[in-house]
């Protein structure tokens, strides 16, 4: 069995892309899911009020619970970025990564916002081979591992948390002059004493041979010093980056994706979902929702182009 043909591909592994996967799972696609991270913006939130069925939760343990449930119904995991899509033809689409190219029949675009890249040298040498943007996919690598964490706020001191559960040690780096973000989750870091805050510095490089090996960081007055360790997990914030899709599909002048009610981009058999695309309010539900519409869809291209019947619209009729 081909490993890199699927009957969907999903780029995006957050509300939208977890959603959509969930759906075209359970609906018997053979369902590939590429993401740098599970989880994506809402990683930035600690505090989660109006995601129904929930009073409160962090934006990490619901994307958990997410990507738990995805996982269940068989759909599978690429840890990586799409960094190249050709067009639909009777072989369907072809989606290349750094490390692979993938093949399938419907394609969902689904990233919302992509982790922003440090730029500096090593970096995108080493990315999955060390360097990661998502430390509850790749943290359990690390168990009884020393490891970084290089980003400043919320996000960066979640991603400290859970590792320092599984890590030796955490560094965490922070160009701040102290360390910045929820001070009951600092506090828990301090008292831990698995990790420790390397405030006021940079990352100057990244060496390793065929993987990461150390991390070279500079202080503000400019003095270098050296990490030794095996992983380094960046917490640097998102950008939105539709650039390498623009001749696939129609963009918006804010580059967002254009869309229908069917989640239908303007080229056949691909559809998008959540952030990404030009819907008017940017929540997790409403991703949510359209990954679920996204999925439908895809399923009943999918269905019509094998020449078999396609979904009922009565949700009794796909449960």
């Amino acid at each position: 069995m081909d490993k890199t043909r699927f009957d969907l591909v999903i780029v995006g592994g957050a509300s939208a892309g977890l959603t959509a996967a969930l759906y075209s799972s359970r609906l018997g696609l053979k369902t590939l899911v590429i993401t740098k991270d599970v989880g994506g913006q809402a990683l930035l939130t600690n505090d989660i009020q109006n995601y129904p069925g929930f009073d409160q939760i962090s934006g990490f343990e619901l994307m958990t619970k997410f990507q738990d449930q995805a996982a269940k119904y068989g759909v599978e995991f690429a840890y990586d970025e799409a960094k190249q899509i050709e067009g639909n033809n009777e072989a369907g689409f072809s989606i290349s990564t750094p490390f692979e190219t993938y093949t399938s029949v419907g394609l969902i675009l689904a990233f919302g916002k992509t982790p922003r890249d440090l730029g500096v040298p090593g970096e995108e040498e080493f990315k999955g081979r060390g360097v990661s943007y998502c430390a509850v996919c790749d943290g359990p690598l690390y168990k009884g591992s020393k490891v970084a964490v290089i980003g400043n706020g919320d996000q960066a001191l979640e991603a400290a948390n859970y590792l320092s559960g599984i890590a030796e040690h955490v560094y965490i780096i922070q160009s701040s002059s102290m360390p910045r973000g929820d001070a009951e989750i600092i506090e828990t870091l301090n008292s831990s004493g698995k990790a420790t805050f390397i405030s006021g510095s940079r990352v100057k490089s990244i060496e390793g041979n065929f993987a990461v090996e150390s991390l070279n960081i500079v202080d503000s007055a400019g003095k270098e010093s050296a990490l030794e360790l095996p992983g380094i997990f960046i917490e640097n914030g998102y950008i939105t980056r539709t650039e390498f899709i623009k001749d696939l599909v129609e963009l918006n002048e804010l580059g967002e994706i254009v869309t229908d009610r069917y989640c239908r981009t303007s080229a056949e058999g691909i559809f998008a979902a959540g952030d990404v695309t030009d819907v008017p309010y940017k929540q997790a539900i409403i991703s949510a929702g359209q990954g679920s519409i996204a999925a439908l869809s895809s399923y009943n291209y999918i269905q019509k182009k094998r020449g078999k019947p396609a979904a009922k619209n009565d949700w009794k009729a796909i449960n």
